[in-house]
């Protein structure tokens, strides 16, 4: 968050709806369609039986047997989102039903080209990323509100708690999202009253992320996330398992490269440190700003909004406001604490996993695939979306205390 530069016209204020955010869910979509009209049963019914085809590995030949479909039945951004949402998960399951040995070089043309059609519709690239996995894969089973997702992959029930979870951290962080909105108005109008009240309701949203991804422990086997679910999160850039990237059959002779789904994905924390003033290293900052290409774009604009409004740190240094100061840095030390429990788990379940697998691997056999509990051995050290996993959350972790005012 800095001071604009040039003489723009007074900028709009800063609104959830501006940006495709809603009051209630924040980031994630309100109410996800959970099914496609009549013209696209072919890819529900795959959709919805993805686990057995991929474990019995019949989801490529039921992929090359898939009609080709036109998507100009599409209407609306809820039918798009599900689409979406539905033809990455097939797209994964295509890719990495065989494992890492086994990877393919070419998508068929009757995925590929309706993914990438969707894919431009909505601005988002065509492989699965946080915003299909977690924002727009939800639906309620029953009127007391529980739970479950739309589409699912290998990994059961640690898959669905994996998605879940995330998405109460996501939920969580809804109040601090509306803080966000708050707190920019205040520094424009210079209300000091209404700005310490939004910065500590920015602190206890941050603190409820926390305690929401905790629940990932009672939840989330570490044996099946790193030996069944995590492959399928993998992208084709930076993955020593497909080094050439993926053709997109009638799109492009020319294979593409995409990350695959990370946590620097989500908006949440991207909001929050424009906010904030946080500032990463060059290499981080690279990583995280190249996760903006995977954001749907209205949220995109909200961090870049956020990003030219005039300085919060500058405007609280600037006040002498000890009563502020104080409330800035519990915002920022909350995050710091967030991005170290996050530390804490990604050990538990990419470093410690790891080595139990690798530990294992001998006794495994060469032939199980990842549904049968072959560990993916390609992205030990780095995260889905491609990152040296460990130098980079640490990093971000400290970059992040660096961002205290200083008493």
């Amino acid at each position: 968050m800095e001071t604009g530069e040039g003489t723009e016209e007074t900028p709009l204020p800063l609104t959830l709806t501006r940006f495709q955010l809603s009051e209630e869910y924040g980031f994630l979509l309100p109410d996800p369609l959970t099914e496609l009209l009549a013209p696209y049963g072919p890819w529900m019914e795959i959709a919805h039986d993805l686990p057995r085809l991929i474990t019995s590995r019949r989801l490529r030949s039921q992929v090359h047997q898939m009609p080709q479909l036109s998507t100009r039945h599409l209407r609306g951004r809820e039918e798009l989102h599900l689409a979406h949402l539905v033809l990455s998960f097939i797209t994964m399951g295509y890719l990495w039903q065989e494992g890492e040995e086994g990877t393919v070089k070419v998508l068929p043309r009757n995925l590929a080209i309706p993914f990438w059609e969707v894919s431009q519709a909505l601005g988002l690239p065509p492989i699965l990323s946080h915003a299909d996995f977690v924002l727009a894969n939800w639906r309620r089973k029953n009127p007391k509100g529980n739970l479950d997702t739309i589409i699912s992959l290998p990994g059961g029930e640690s898959l669905r708690g994996f998605i879940l979870v995330t998405l109460l951290v996501e939920k969580a962080a809804v109040p601090g999202i509306k803080a966000i909105v708050q707190a920019v108005g205040a520094v424009l109008r210079r209300d000091e009253e209404t700005l310490h009240k939004a910065l500590q309701e920015l602190a206890e949203a941050i603190g409820d992320m926390s305690k929401a991804l905790r629940r990932m422990h009672d939840y989330v086997d570490p044996a099946v996330f790193y030996a069944v679910i995590r492959i399928f999160l993998s992208g084709w850039k930076d993955n020593p398992a497909m080094p050439a990237g993926l053709i997109y059959e009638g799109v492009s002779d020319e294979p593409m490269a995409y990350s695959g789904g990370s946590a620097a994905q989500s908006t949440v924390l991207h909001a929050f440190d424009e906010l904030l003033g946080i500032r990463h290293s060059e290499e981080s900052t690279a990583f995280l700003h190249r996760m903006r290409g995977y954001m749907p774009p209205p949220h995109r604009a909200f961090v870049e909004e956020i990003h030219r409004a005039p300085s919060l740190k500058q405007h609280i240094l600037s006040s002498g406001d000890a009563r502020l100061c104080t409330a800035f840095n519990q915002c920022v030390s909350a995050l710091a604490d967030f991005r170290s429990y996050h530390i804490t788990i990604v050990t538990k379940y990419i470093t410690v996993a790891a080595a139990k697998a690798k530990a294992g691997r001998a006794e495994a056999g060469g032939s199980a695939g990842p549904s049968a509990g072959q560990p993916p051995s390609a992205l030990e050290d780095k995260g889905t979306g491609g990152s040296h996993i460990f130098s980079f959350l640490k990093s971000v972790r400290d970059t992040t205390r660096e961002g205290m005012i200083s008493a």
